[in-house]
């Protein structure tokens, strides 16, 4: 061990001064930087300290004896170990803190819009730290995500892979993506916003499921994904990231932090992702991945205020250039109708701030601005689309007894407009809306949050939005959890529907579409382990229910080449259970499962469906072991999915009608023995699965995308003909999975503190 000057000066008059103590000194670190900050303490005595910014920490002052030492820091495993103390003598003990995928203790703001401890949100949230995400590292949050138990990165085309996210079972335009509790990852932002959001700014993705309407308005329908970039304490000096696949794929992620005076510093984050590889392993003469070139640029200004108070102000610049189609296509065809390709050119600019007013009550202004430009050809239909979003909420935070209130103001601009038959003119509104809420403390052990939500649209009136959360803390390591809630969808079906792009069927919508509503009950109970040893243990596990009336899903089945959209005159239902287990062991082996079982379908007219595109279980597994000897640690991720009913068109078609249950699984090995330095590689997709397998093609007449010759009858119905016996037309929305087999990657992380 390498002593700091403090440590060793202390440490000489500690063992060899007059008045020599009995004490502990030390380290509190990650294995690669200083860990500040740190709470220790002796259990069972009043003993304890804090880490300094350097890590370092003293106990003083000891009596002669046996102690366990408790070590807990935001993002870590707790650590535990059993110290026998000599009277007189100064032990030294450098403490390594495991980084933990998902820990109880972190500060979470989603639920609520309150920073509280995890533990003590009367609604649950799933916390994921950037350690999560580097034990498969991706290019994108997108994929990322495909190791959370019941969230589903969905592809939604073979041809351009692009997707969304689906939570419980639920579509993606059900589920609100935020970035730092700013809503401006909606709407047609959604099928690509995911994209290029720098991972080294950010510092946890908080994930809600079921209904948050009553915070934050309509598209919180099914749940919300929260980005949380880091602040100016927690980010790097200099951070980069690097990898290659052997696909061909190259991402580079890089940040860094710099200081203006004393009372301004700038988080500086850009991500660029690389692939123009055209790779077609299934023989289809398209392409298996989307040829990508992709640049976002991050920044985030934080200002030291007076009495702490909060002003940050973040800005980024994404734009992408992406295409697949034929293996022939070039940017010569694009729109024509000679070689099928389907190319978007999509650029965003985004802006987002929170100000405390200043004043003695907790007054914050928080604000957001986006917007997105996107011109697209599928083969050759264009489908150009312009969208803003402007936000801005007003919220007072008041303490007040047992109460605990939230009151807020917010006002939402949409602005919409694109070259489709759906939008003859400009789709332009401004909500305004009121909320709020009251957590109320009935006794040590029992709190009760009750909320409402009031929005005003003018195409749809007044919208209420009420819920209700009951927490009963039954003991220290004992949490219960009941959430009631309604939520509410207004829909643009070009923005969220990528199968309504691709000119493939044609879009039918049969009356003026009302804003969907949901009424979901979860509970949830988590539960925590600390064993002697130093093994932590985390169980959390809910069950949920969610009812939708007005439901919006695009039906497949009447006419095979259409897409017909109505409000379901019936209910659609999402039911289920989900549980994860978290268990650390001081041995250096950690691991992660998650189970989902669910059901979503729909009734209309007595008959029931089971729901296009959604699987009826889902597991998720991360195993980890550290080799401390060598420096060296091994993840094992991977997910598995049950059956899906997929959107063939009609009974001739020969692909299957239920996908088979299929897993992708990624191996990872890390290096941490150089200073500052992170060296990585592995193997994705272990088993080499893609969706074509048991299948005779994935695309449906991938020889004619432009449909030359199909022949129709009067009625519009396909005909079986020689060249087409099956009597299909060309369709890429048969997907359900990615196109990618097996690849090893490579990468290196460096990092200044």
């Amino acid at each position: 061990m390498i002593l700091r000057p403090s440590q060793f000066i202390l440490l000489f008059f500690l063992s060899f001064g007059s008045h020599a103590q009995t004490s502990i000194i030390g380290t509190v670190t990650d294995g690669i930087a200083p860990v500040p900050f740190a709470n220790i303490y002796l259990k069972g005595t009043e003993k304890g300290t804090s880490s300094d910014e350097n890590g370092s920490y003293t106990l003083t002052n000891l009596n002669e004896g046996r102690y366990i030492l408790v070590v807990s820091a935001m993002g870590y495993s707790p650590f535990r170990t059993t110290i026998n103390m000599t009277k007189n003598r100064t032990q030294l003990l450098d403490i390594e803190l495991e980084p933990s995928t998902e820990t109880l203790d972190e500060t979470v703001v989603t639920g609520t819009l309150k920073a509280v401890r995890r533990s003590e949100s009367p609604v649950p949230v799933e916390v994921y730290s950037p350690t999560f995400l580097k034990k498969n590292p991706t290019a994108n949050i997108f994929e990322a995500l495909q190791n959370i138990n019941g969230v589903r990165p969905q592809i939604n085309c073979n041809v351009c892979n692009t997707g969304d996210i689906h939570i419980n079972g639920l579509e993606g335009p059900y589920t609100l993506v935020l970035i730092d509790g700013m809503p401006i990852v909606s709407g047609l932002g959604t099928v690509y916003g995911l994209s290029g959001i720098p991972n080294s700014l950010i510092d946890q993705i908080e994930i809600v499921k079921g209904p948050a309407s009553s915070l934050y308005g309509s598209e919180a329908v099914g749940g919300l994904i929260n980005v949380i970039t880091k602040n100016s304490l927690e980010a790097p000096d200099f951070f980069a990231d690097a990898f290659a696949t052997g696909w061909g794929e190259y991402n580079l992620d890089i940040g860094a932090k710099v200081d203006f005076g004393e009372k301004t510093d700038m988080l500086l984050g850009i991500n660029y992702f690389n692939f123009d590889e055209i790779i077609d392993n299934n023989g289809d003469n398209f392409t298996d991945l989307t040829l990508q070139d992709r640049i976002s640029i991050f920044q985030k200004w934080n200002f030291t205020r007076k009495g702490n108070r909060i002003f940050s102000l973040a800005g980024r610049y994404f734009y992408e250039d992406r295409w697949g189609g034929e293996l022939q296509w070039t940017p010569e065809f694009r729109g024509g109708n000679e070689i099928y390709g389907e190319s978007i050119y999509t650029s965003r600019w985004e802006v987002l701030g929170k100000y405390q007013l200043p004043f003695t009550e907790k007054l914050l202004l928080s604000f957001s601005y986006n917007d997105h430009s996107q011109n697209s050809v599928y083969g050759d239909t264009p489908y150009i689309a312009d969208q803003r979003i402007g936000f801005g909420q007003l919220t007072w935070d008041k303490k007040t007894g047992k109460h605990d209130i939230l009151v807020g103001s917010a006002l939402r601009y949409n602005f919409y407009n694109d070259n489709t038959p759906a939008t003859e003119t400009a789709d332009e509104v401004v909500i305004p809306s009121l909320f709020v809420q009251d957590e109320i403390h009935l006794a040590k052990k029992h709190s009760l949050l009750l909320g409402m939500r009031y929005d005003y649209d003018a195409r749809h009136g007044n919208i209420f939005t009420p819920r209700t959360a009951y927490r009963w803390k039954v003991t220290d390591n004992d949490i219960v959890r009941f959430n009631a809630g309604t939520g509410f969808r207004v829909v643009n079906l070009f923005t969220e529907d990528h199968a309504a792009l691709t000119g493939a069927r044609d879009v039918i919508v049969t009356e003026t579409l009302e804003p969907e509503r949901s009424v979901n009950v979860n509970l949830n109970y988590l539960k925590k382990i600390y064993a002697d040893n130093g093994t932590f243990i985390s169980l959390d596990a809910s069950l949920f229910y969610t009812n939708f009336s007005n439901a919006i899903l695009p039906d497949y089945d009447t006419n095979p080449n259409q897409i017909i959209y109505d409000n379901l005159d019936g209910k659609s239902v999402s039911q289920g259970v989900s549980a994860n287990v978290d268990v650390v062991f001081p041995s250096g082996f950690k691991f992660l499962l998650g189970a989902t079982f669910q059901d979503v379908s729909q009734t209309e007219n007595g008959i029931s469906s089971r729901q296009i595109l959604t699987e009826s279980y889902t597991g998720t597994w991360n195993f980890g072991y550290d080799f401390r000897s060598l420096e060296l640690s091994v993840d094992y991720t991977g997910n598995l999915y049950g059956p899906m009913r997929l959107p063939i068109l009609g009974e001739n078609d020969p692909r299957r009608e239920f996908s088979p249950v299929w897993s992708i699984q990624n191996i990872q090995f890390t290096y941490k023995g150089l200073d500052n330095f992170e060296i990585y590689g592995g193997i994705k997709n272990l088993l080499d699965w893609t969706p074509n397998r048991g299948n005779p093609f994935i695309i449906a007449r991938a020889n004619d995308p432009f449909d030359t010759n199909v022949t129709f009858d009067g009625n519009g119905n396909v005909l079986a003909t020689a060249d087409n016996p099956n009597a299909l037309t060309f369709d890429p929305s048969y997907v359900y999975g990615p196109n990618q087999g097996i690849r090893g990657f490579f990468g290196m992380r460096y990092r200044i503190n």
